[in-house]
């Protein structure tokens, strides 16, 4: 396989501009009614950010013969929860974080409570958008089996979950295990359900190729998060969007505080492997995946 850096180049601009395209279709205009909040949709959403997970629905849609316009509603619904999260996250009951990717956080900008309505319109959008399209593209049975996906890797038991693990475990020491059962719901459920979600418009994935896929996403969302870690330590705002040393001025635990910088290198290190090798059935067709697990432990912001 070639070094994938021009090649993620590529497949990068290639997702980002169809998903620019498909919000601009799918979101509200910022000029209709309530005009405020649907500004606040849009500011949050638009024109920024690394699109991993947008990403991860195209990737997993290529690795198993998924036509890319079926890919586009699943990309965009991941993506508009991820930003609902964001703009939750940054409230002041949670993270109080002032800067998201480069400019005002949503609270910042509209106020907190336009922030929170805004965060709460995405979510249902997200499911709007994902419901939608024609059935003759994506059939009804899997349509569903997608919308249960994403709901369950966004709520209790996903996404929601991890937030409130994390905030418990504010000030205290948590264990290896206990860090990456808190990480497994909080970043990881929605990688996971990203590839997934691509693996189900596809025509070549049986149960076991979707299982091998969820467990690659399993690997990388462990390894981005460590990445993100790393970063918060060592990385600088300017480049990464947001302000850094959070987790240490929250009293976070993290994978560097636990294990150290190299430790931490080397855990996300084995990850990119057993992510590679839950690969190994497949085609030349998943190289993005591949492309993507190594951009996760290299990237700089």
């Amino acid at each position: 396989m070639k070094m994938p850096d021009a090649d993620l180049a590529v497949f990068m601009a290639q997702c980002q501009e169809r998903l620019e395209r498909s919000f601009d279709q799918w979101l509200p205009p910022a000029r209709t009614h309530p005009a405020t909040l649907h500004e606040a949709m849009r500011y949050t959403v638009m024109g920024g950010g690394k699109r991993i997970r947008p990403m991860l629905v195209y990737a997993g849609g290529q690795a198993t013969g998924a036509d890319s316009q079926l890919l586009d509603r699943p990309a965009c619904a991941v993506e508009l929860i991820h930003a609902y999260s964001l703009i939750h996250d940054d409230l002041p009951a949670m993270d109080d974080d002032d800067l998201r990717r480069g400019k005002p956080s949503c609270h910042r900008a509209f106020g907190e409570a336009t922030a929170i309505l805004a965060g709460d319109a995405l979510q249902s959008h997200a499911f709007q958008v994902l419901s939608n399209g024609p059935s003759e593209a994506v059939d009804a049975d899997t349509r569903l089996r997608m919308i249960n996906t994403l709901a369950l890797a966004s709520g209790s038991r996903g996404m929601a979950g991890g937030q409130v693990i994390d905030l418990a475990a504010t000030g205290q020491q948590l264990n290896i295990a206990e860090l990456e059962d808190m990480h497994i719901h909080k970043t990881g459920a929605l990688i996971r359900a990203s590839v997934v979600l691509g693996a189900l418009c596809g025509t070549t994935a049986g149960q076991a190729d979707i299982d091998r896929l969820d467990h690659y996403a399993k690997c990388i969302g462990l390894a981005f998060q460590i990445r993100d870690d790393i970063l918060d330590v060592e990385g600088e705002a300017n480049t990464l969007g947001k302000n850094t040393g959070m987790d240490q001025r929250l009293e976070k635990s993290t994978y560097p505080a636990l294990i150290g910088m190299q430790g931490a290198r080397q855990r996300a290190a084995e990850l990119h492997v057993e992510a590679l090798d839950s690969l190994a059935s497949f085609s030349t067709d998943a190289d993005p995946l591949r492309w993507i697990s190594a951009y996760i432990i290299e990237r700089e912001r």
